[in-house]
């Protein structure tokens, strides 16, 4: 499987690493770390030498409870990080994280390669339409409402996983219907789901996506982690990898993470363990 990052192919035989660029001061376990271009161009540096093949760079905190910024500040703090990121790097795959498609349009415009929407094109009408004309991947997240009551939406009508397949395939049509053929499918682990229910899409990962398309998963050192294990954001490294190596034994082949060095050794052996078959 493959998919088209603006004439760049992406195969997909192996599983691939988004390492993530948060320049927000409230993210809930790294924001406020990069305060200027040079802490910026260092962590991504750093991203590319431990082996990331996306650059996911975002300007908007959506953790569970957030208050949402202007479209303005959005912009403002991602706008230049992102011209000088694609100045330093060269063939640097970029990915930006936003659910406005003003924004998405200024970094496809400075040469962004995917959108990554956290709304699944709920939160911007324009979106879809934006994409259609850019013909770009776009990662598809499942989430009910804004993030800050997600939490008070916990309840679903049936399996969840059934619900969030239906949420997929609605979603999947229109997209087909207006062109987009590079649809990447994140189930969204935290956003407006209780720890069960995160538990329940990590048991039933390969029902996901109908076999027939990627599935990205985020759960790098979130608090599903911290509450089972009763530790703090900084300690569950161990936690992340071991969920990334569960994930890739089923299959999965895209992971959006903060430790990219981590998630690329758990895929090494995982395909050194799979080629003793």
């Amino acid at each position: 499987m493959t998919i088209n990052c603006s004439g760049t192919i992406l195969d997909l035989k192996t599983p691939k690493v988004m390492g993530i660029v948060n320049l927000t001061p409230d993210s809930f376990y790294d924001g406020g770390n990069l305060k200027n271009e040079r802490d910026i161009l260092k962590h991504v540096e750093l991203l590319l030498k431990e082996g990331a093949d996306i650059i996911d760079i975002g300007g908007c905190s959506t953790r569970p409870g957030s208050t949402i910024i202007t479209k303005e500040e959005e912009l403002k703090r991602v706008e230049k990080p992102i011209i000088s990121i694609i100045k330093n790097f060269s063939n640097i795959k970029i990915s930006i994280d936003t659910f406005r498609s003003e924004v998405a349009k200024m970094a496809l415009n400075e040469g962004a390669v995917m959108i990554n929407d956290i709304s699944g094109g709920i939160l911007d009408n324009n979106m879809f339409s934006l994409l259609e004309k850019f013909k770009i991947p776009y990662v598809l997240n499942h989430m009910k409402v804004f993030p800050k009551i997600m939490q008070k939406y916990i309840s679903y009508n049936q399996n969840i996983i059934i619900e969030i397949n239906h949420f997929f395939s609605k979603k999947i049509h229109y997209l087909k219907k207006h062109g987009i053929n590079d649809i990447i499918l994140d189930p969204g682990f935290g956003f407006g789901k209780t720890l069960k229910q995160n538990l329940t899409l990590l048991k039933y990962l390969q029902l996901l996506g109908f076999q027939d398309y990627l599935i990205l998963i985020g759960v790098s050192r979130k608090s599903m982690i911290k509450k089972i294990l009763n530790i703090s954001y900084e300690e569950s490294l161990n936690g992340t990898s071991i969920i990334h190596t569960i994930s890739i034994l089923k299959g999965i082949k895209f992971f959006r993470v903060h430790d990219v060095k981590e998630a690329i050794e758990c895929i090494k052996l995982i395909e050194y363990y799979k080629f003793l078959d």
